[in-house]
């Protein structure tokens, strides 16, 4: 599951920060948008959600990223994605403007993420300083 969620990373940011371009094209140009932009807009809401979903898992088996920034990124990007559906009827006016901006900057978060999962804290040792089993009881994750 380690290796899909790091793997999986590079399909979430890519897919939403095309997405959001594209979005962003489309509201600059001033065009309506077609059936494809929803549909590439519900494929790279889906490929963030399966992104936080297998973090989840991954934290539920005991797993902790180095840094704990890097949970609070994802739970940052679970609200906003929770946020969007909410008020998806007023960003239906402008929805090429509004999902371009919103999937940018859920990339954004997502790209943030993976540079605090990739920094390792002191509490780190061997070749593993990426994310680690949480080995003490009771103890929570997160870095220095």
């Amino acid at each position: 599951m380690r290796t899909f969620h790091a793997n999986w990373f590079y399909v979430s940011v890519v897919t939403t920060g095309v997405v959001g371009l594209w979005g962003l094209v489309l509201a600059l140009m001033k065009k309506i948008p077609g059936q494809a932009f929803s549909v590439a807009r519900a494929i790279a809401i889906g490929a963030m959600l399966i992104q936080i979903g297998a973090g989840a898992i991954l934290w539920q088996q005991g797993f902790r990223p180095a840094n704990g920034f890097h949970v609070f990124y994802g739970l940052v990007i679970a609200f906003t994605l929770a946020f969007v559906y909410i008020y998806r009827a007023q960003m239906a006016r402008r929805p090429a403007l509004a999902y371009g901006l919103v999937l940018l900057f859920v990339m954004g978060l997502g790209l943030r993420a993976c540079l605090l999962y990739t920094s390792p804290s002191p509490r780190d040792c061997g070749p593993d300083l990426v994310c680690r089993l949480l080995l003490e009881k009771g103890g929570g994750g997160g870095g220095g």
